[in-house]
């Protein structure tokens, strides 16, 4: 019976991730980000 009811609850919080990784994606987060994160990397070596 845990066994069933852990492999569920795997699926169920796979299916949310994904949903919310969709959510995010079409909403441009993804380029957000990705902006952020160049900006962060060109701070750290000093040049921006």
């Amino acid at each position: 019976m845990f066994r069933i009811k852990k492999t569920v609850l795997q699926l169920v919080l796979l299916v949310v991730g994904v949903a919310m990784l969709s959510f995010g994606a079409l909403r441009g987060e993804a380029d957000t980000v990705l902006a952020k994160a160049i900006r962060l990397c060109l701070e750290c070596v000093g040049i921006g």
